[in-house]
């Protein structure tokens, strides 16, 4: 099945970024458009940029996706 998500993106998104205001606003404006979260978010310390890493998963709201 086919599913018309924003810009033909795939119905699986894994949203990656340094821990901060941008990246918030990129999760928030990917569930206005209609993603949900999809299991946990996961963080890391990356010692050569001396920050935190996040990634979190979204999946588009219609597609019938198993945990």
């Amino acid at each position: 099945m086919t599913y018309q998500t924003p810009e033909d993106r795939p119905v699986y998104r894994l949203l990656t970024g340094k821990d901060d205001r941008a990246f918030c606003e990129r999760v928030s404006e990917a569930l206005a458009q209609g993603w949900r979260l999809y299991g946990s978010p996961s963080m890391t310390y990356d010692g050569g940029m001396d920050c935190i890493k996040v990634a979190q998963a979204v999946v588009w709201h219609e597609a019938d996706v198993v945990k």
